[in-house]
């Protein structure tokens, strides 16, 4: 299965991107683009492949080995469904579903069926969080005890005007953004237990909030604090410190994480270690070795198409798997409920 042949459902932005990636890989080749708008129509053109109303249409003509669904939050958990029912492999993006009733209904699909379902959580491929994950578990920086992360950024007024939705419940930075917050943090510090939430919409007036501080407790008992805001001119986000996306300007000198164990910290992009070398050197009043990690750049977009290429040919299991993506949504949830009660939320009671 050396030219994997994959079809892209959704010929939106991140559905343009896919299909972008499938053309220039060398281990898979664009079969068709699933998508009913007028739009799509020269997109398939200028790929030179078919075009499809629906994934329906698409079986019914040809067999793809995956699938990409990069297609509206409500459609992933049906149009998985399909796949599945087809006996083909899926990379569903994220969110893995619009609810969590959905999410758990295709989870049980899933298990019950054997799918081969990719979550399209990309950062879980970042080479960055790769370097971090083996730093934390090399013990360098022993056990993980607190978690200082943020979000900040600023969205501008066109963002809110091209979707008036995103001024509504729902809209803001707690379900739109931090979810891909809760996939790193899991990957780095484990599972969250329990989570606190204050939110304001104080900045911008909108019936949503735009600016959140979140309390976590994770099960290892580690505890960590996050900032999210999209009403906060700071460079302190993914977005423009990890140079993985080469759209947002980046700045070289800021962290968005810092993980703090009992030997010392590591910073989440620069990847600068503090750290005592000897447990018995560990004082405030002494100094830390310092160092930076080396890292090698690599597009996370890309290496989830390879795994995904993996996944199909059944040399690998999923990174993030149905259940992996239903845990960072069941916890994206749960802070808006404790936002919403200012109470301390479980997350198994979600």
């Amino acid at each position: 299965m050396k030219n994997i042949k994959i079809a892209v459902a959704g010929a939106g932005l991140i559905g343009r991107r896919h299909i972008e990636l499938v053309q220039a890989s060398e281990s898979c080749e664009l079969l068709a683009i699933v998508d009913p708008c007028a739009t799509a129509i020269e997109i398939a053109r200028s790929a030179g492949v078919p075009l499809y109303e629906s994934l329906e249409k698409l079986f019914a003509q040809q067999h793809p080995d995956g699938v990409i669904l990069a297609t509206p939050n409500h459609l992933h958990v049906e149009n998985a469904l399909t796949c599945i029912k087809q006996g083909v492999s899926a990379l569903i993006e994220k969110p893995v579903a619009h609810t969590l009733e959905e999410g758990k209904r295709l989870l049980e699909m899933t298990e019950r069926s054997g799918a081969r379902l990719l979550v399209g959580h990309h950062r879980a491929h970042s080479a960055i969080l790769q370097r971090a994950r083996e730093i934390i578990a090399e013990g360098i920086i022993g056990a993980p005890v607190a978690v200082m992360g943020s979000a900040l950024f600023y969205k501008p007024d066109d963002y809110f005007d091209a979707a008036p939705w995103r001024r509504q419940a729902g809209g803001g930075p707690v379900l739109i953004n931090m979810i891909h917050e809760i996939g790193n943090l899991r990957s780095l510090c484990g599972e969250i237990v329990s989570v606190q939430a204050q939110a304001s919409n104080a900045t911008r007036g909108f019936p949503v909030e735009d600016t959140v501080s979140i309390n976590l407790r994770f099960a290892n008992g580690a505890l960590g604090t996050f900032l999210l805001s999209d009403t906060a001119a700071c460079a302190r986000s993914w977005e423009q410190t990890a140079r993985e996306n080469k759209s947002y300007p980046s700045y070289a000198d800021e962290d968005c994480y810092v993980i703090s164990g009992t030997l010392g910290s590591l910073s989440i992009p620069t990847m600068r270690l503090k750290y005592y070398a000897r447990k018995e050197d560990r004082s405030w009043w002494k100094p830390f070795h310092t160092t930076t990690a080396e890292l090698v750049e690599a597009d996370p977009l890309e290496r989830q198409l390879e795994h995904f290429c993996a996944v199909i040919r059944g040399e690998t299991e999923p990174l993030v798997s149905v259940r992996d993506g239903l845990a960072n949504l069941l916890i994206t949830e749960a802070i808006a409920e404790a936002a919403r009660t200012g109470k301390v939320v479980p997350t198994d009671s979600m």
